[in-house]
């Protein structure tokens, strides 16, 4: 017994040594203010636990040890100690007291969403992040979506995993340093929910639900995160990827990136090739459709579908086009009209038609696509 309570009064001590824990098994302290008061509140409390196990343990452990019935003792007969079931009433209700109100405060911080700098609306799709931009008017003036970078080869283990796996995107979230960045959150078919670590924040993203929380980063870095609801077969598939930038780098990057918007909003009106829609639908297919039907498109039957001569890819093209811009309703098919223009839509409808031994005769182009959307 002895022996039993050195070893639990010295795991109770080393446990409150904060500095002997590594990063890993720890919180991280983050990189915003709210994120070190969280930080800083979490060890408050783990050591006043700490504190009470010791102090707790260690009395029974004493009491057991020293009033054993080896050593002759005689249990006391007492009851109703009014002293003590005040004592013990009234110190419990001092402890949390001291606990509450630290994390009232710090609450009432991370809830603190006015004055912010710049406004970003976060929708969660199956399975990547969208990101617009929001003027004062709360308009649209920039968005995008940020797909998982990491490649199948590496998600099936042929080739090796990268540092960043399945933590890397191909257009990450920019916000600039030195501002509070509020963040709009929602969802577009089930429940995500946003959580970078680095900021301590984490909200559901409902369908239907506004839900929000804001940042403030002092220093230019890159910070990740993950969708940690269980949102479908590739919840784990779902990175968050946040650069914080100097305020002149990011109106730079803003700037370029509204000319490339308004650029690919025009693609609507262009006509291409046969050759540059399937460039265009490979880049597309790979991005928003490789998942669920594979590379091959040979899907994973029979949730997902196969593609390759299969009468969605070389039955009837509005029929096609439809499924595509609209889903299907009841199924795993996301209604991708609201995630992708007429072009992309296209240039995938085409490329499914003309691709693992599919070759239909007809071409399909951006107007092909509003034309038979309208005619809905």
């Amino acid at each position: 017994m002895n022996l039993l309570m050195r070893v639990l009064v010295g795991i109770s001590i080393a446990g409150c040594a904060g500095g002997v824990w590594a990063d890993e098994f720890n919180l991280r302290q983050g990189a915003t203010a709210i994120s070190q008061d969280v930080y800083g509140l979490h060890m408050f409390v783990l050591y006043i636990c700490c504190v009470i196990g010791v102090v707790v343990f260690g009395a029974m452990g004493y009491s057991m040890y020293t009033h054993r019935k080896s050593q002759g003792a005689v249990a006391a007969q007492f009851h109703d100690n009014t002293r003590l079931e005040v004592l013990w009433t009234i110190i419990p209700a001092v402890i949390l007291v001291g606990m509450a109100y630290p994390a009232t405060v710090t609450l009432i911080k991370m809830y603190d969403t006015g004055g912010e700098d710049l406004i970003v609306e976060v929708r969660g799709y199956q399975w990547k992040w969208q990101y617009k931009y929001l003027d004062e008017a709360h308009k649209n003036t920039l968005s995008y979506f940020s797909n998982l970078a990491t490649t199948q080869d590496e998600i099936h283990n042929k080739s090796a995993k990268g540092q960043y796996y399945l933590l890397e995107v191909d257009k990450p979230l920019v916000i600039p340093t030195k501002k509070k960045v509020r963040f709009l959150i929602t969802g577009n078919d089930v429940i995500h929910s946003f959580a970078v670590p680095d900021f301590a924040i984490k909200r559901d993203a409902i369908p239907g639900i506004l839900n929000d929380v804001w940042a403030k980063v002092d220093e230019p870095g890159v910070y990740r995160g993950q969708c940690s609801e269980l949102c479908g077969k590739d919840h784990g598939f779902m990175p968050i990827v946040i650069h914080a930038v100097p305020e002149d780098e990011y109106n730079a990057w803003y700037q370029k990136e509204r000319t490339a918007f308004a650029e690919r909003e025009k693609m609507a009106s262009q006509t291409f090739t046969p050759a540059e829609l399937m460039t265009l639908g490979e880049q597309v297919y790979t991005k928003n459709c490789s998942t669920c039907h594979q590379l091959n498109g040979q899907g994973l039957p029979p949730v997902f579908p196969s593609l390759a001569g299969s009468k969605i890819a070389t039955g009837d093209r509005a029929a096609h086009v439809h499924r595509v811009y609209s889903g299907v309703s009841g199924t795993a098919m996301q209604a991708f009209g609201t995630q992708l223009n007429a072009a992309e839509i296209a240039a995938v409808v085409h490329y499914e038609r003309h691709s693992w031994g599919n070759n239909t005769d007809d071409v399909t182009q951006p107007v092909d696509v509003l034309n038979l959307v309208s005619a809905q």
